[in-house]
């Protein structure tokens, strides 16, 4: 006996968005039928049409009470599997929609990012001081020393920023820190002088329509 991700009888608005049939679509939803019904992998109508790129059917689901919330088995909501498939305007429009849903709503995911930087860079702050966190010592175990020397590192030793502005010796992030005491100040020196900033996911995609474009052009030569 398959769950009920796996009953694919009975999904008609389902069937109607994967086929793109909007006036279809605007008919059910004027039933008395279910917009957050899962079908196959547990999607649901609007993951369907957020998966196609389809902004109008997006829109029409949205406003006849779509989950913009509802996760399947991949655990992805449909800004995140519009987002995957390069779908800018319907991450755009679901990201909107999800900031104006009532109620307590779930995190969206943290972005993991580092950029590379000279350590030269970082003195420049006035607050500037080194420590050794998390650092491992010969019986590795974690230590912690700071200290106002900077003749251990070099200026031009590389060293990376991550997301909540501390800085690390190690790319990975919490490990082999340098820097954490993270204040305003710190934080505008970042932004203003070192010009860094953490990408939306919405600036690292490329468009759907220039995947095909090149996809086109590609099959042409």
């Amino acid at each position: 006996m398959g769950d009920a991700f796996d009953n694919l009888k009975n999904t008609p608005l389902i069937d109607a968005v994967r086929a793109a049939q909007l006036s279809t679509v605007t008919e059910l939803l004027a039933s008395d039928v279910d917009v957050n019904q899962p079908g196959e992998q547990g999607w649901t109508a609007l993951n369907w049409a957020a998966g196609r790129g389809d902004l109008e059917m997006v829109s029409l689901l949205v406003q006849a009470g779509a989950d913009v919330f509802k996760v399947g088995r991949d655990q992805r909501t449909p800004s995140m599997i519009a987002l995957a498939a390069g779908h800018v305007e319907v991450v755009k429009f679901l990201r909107d929609a999800e900031d104006q849903a009532p109620g307590e709503k779930p995190p969206r995911a943290e972005r993991r990012y580092c950029k590379a930087y000279h350590l030269k860079d970082l003195r420049q702050y006035s607050g500037w001081f080194e420590s050794k966190i998390n650092w491992k010592d010969k019986a590795n175990k974690s230590i912690t020393i700071t200290s106002n020397d900077d003749q251990e590192f070099s200026d031009d030793d590389i060293v990376f920023m991550h997301q909540d502005y501390t800085v690390t010796q190690s790319m990975w992030h919490n490990e082999n820190v340098i820097f954490n005491d993270v204040t305003p100040e710190w934080e505008t020196f970042s932004t203003d002088v070192l010009r860094f900033k953490v990408p939306d996911d919405i600036d690292l995609i490329v468009p759907a329509e220039v995947v095909s474009a090149a996809a086109a052009s590609a099959s042409i030569h």
